[in-house]
């Protein structure tokens, strides 16, 4: 699936948790995917994703899913997430172009095929969501929000999180769980 490659120096190598999550950015901004990955590029900067979709719906990988990224603003999440920043309108909600959310789609259903899930579960309580334990065919949605003081991923894509887990456990023949609480 991925278009494009620029490896990152922002990340770290190797990760020290199984991937059992998936965190949704925006880009807050309707980005090339070679843009993005110029902006992940100096050491200066101090940031990176797995992989990032542009407008377009190309997909491109910043640092392999073996490796961190520094996404998150939270080394715990990073270290057990797939992240992925999606192009998106530069203002409130940020949505995002019916190409890119199409290549989003695509992207994490292949993620968690590689990754022997068949479920995708979006917990949209914070508190629920952090304390909740993948069981071994999931992986979990976690969102940039829950670990800083941003917007991201936008509130557009937010509230299709629910939309975007129920649509690629479907993909993968999954029969969604809702978690118990």
């Amino acid at each position: 699936l991925v278009t494009y490659t620029k490896i990152s120096p922002n990340k770290t190598s190797p990760r020290n948790h199984k991937i059992d999550t998936i965190s949704i950015h925006c880009m807050a901004g309707n980005l090339s995917v070679e843009t993005c990955g110029n902006v992940f590029a100096p050491t200066s900067r101090k940031a990176s994703s797995n992989y990032g979709i542009g407008s377009d719906g190309r997909i491109a990988m910043y640092c392999e899913e073996k490796d961190r990224s520094w996404c998150s603003s939270n080394s715990k999440n990073d270290h057990r997430a797939i992240t992925i920043e999606v192009a998106s309108d530069t203002t409130h909600p940020y949505a995002v172009k019916d190409k890119a959310l199409a290549a989003l789609i695509e992207l994490v259903a292949d993620i968690c095929k590689r990754n022997g899930k068949t479920v995708l579960l979006w917990i949209d309580d914070k508190e629920k969501a952090l304390a909740y334990n993948p069981k071994s065919n999931e992986m979990l949605l976690t969102v940039h929000r829950w670990f800083a003081n941003k917007s991201c991923p936008g509130d557009w894509m937010y509230q299709r999180m629910g939309q975007l887990a129920t649509t690629v456990t479907a993909r993968l023949g999954g029969v969604e769980i809702k978690p118990v609480s």
